[in-house]
């Protein structure tokens, strides 16, 4: 299993800090496991291969694009910095 650990900033709350693990098998692609954590509370959960092919449906997007979008914004981290923007709710 892969894990990745990025530090983010969400603009809903630029001031606040929280810490996003993303775990996966194969690929994004089939599937992954998140965490969210702000240092005192954490939510997890899951996104199914299905639900990531719906949602490229949805936004008219095929599905290898969809993951590679989903990698650079969830996993790059540093490196797409200012290129994604996170809101919590």
């Amino acid at each position: 299993m892969e894990k990745t650990l990025n530090r983010i900033h969400p603009v809903s709350d630029p001031e606040a800090t929280y810490f996003l693990q993303v775990s996966w098998e194969k690929d994004l692609g089939t599937g992954f496991s998140i965490l969210l954590s702000d240092g005192q509370c954490s939510w997890t959960g899951t996104v199914s291969e299905a639900e990531i092919s719906r949602e490229a449906a949805d936004m008219e997007m095929n599905k290898e694009k969809y993951v590679e979008e989903l990698r650079k914004a969830l996993v790059t981290g540093e490196e797409s910095d200012g290129k994604y923007n996170f809101v919590i709710s």
